[in-house]
Formats: structure tokens, C-alpha cells, sequence
């Protein structure tokens, strides 16, 4: 391989790796849908969302 094509290696990996870390960050951001149940000193409550 030669140098070009070990740099485009190299930036196609990062434009991957940062695709995939932003997916991960916009699902761990995202609110639930759907009922949640929380349970705590207060009692019980049920939310739908």
C-alpha cells in the first residue's frame, strides 16, 4: 500500500467511527417512549410518555 491510500484508510475510519458515536449519543439522548413506572419514597407513579 502506499501513502495515499493509508491516509484514506485512516480518514475513512474516523468519518466511521464518528457516524457511529453520534448514532450512540442521538439514541442515548432520545426520550423513551411508551409507559414508565418509577417506584420511590413517594409511592408509586406510572407516566405515559
Amino acid at each position: 500500500m502506499n501513502r495515499n491510500n493509508i491516509l484514506y484508510a485512516i480518514v475513512g475510519a474516523l468519518v466511521v467511527a464518528v457516524g457511529v458515536l453520534s448514532y450512540s449519543l442521538y439514541e442515548a439522548k432520545k426520550k423513551p417512549e411508551g409507559v414508565q413506572l418509577n417506584i420511590g419514597p413517594a409511592g408509586v407513579s406510572i407516566e405515559t410518555k
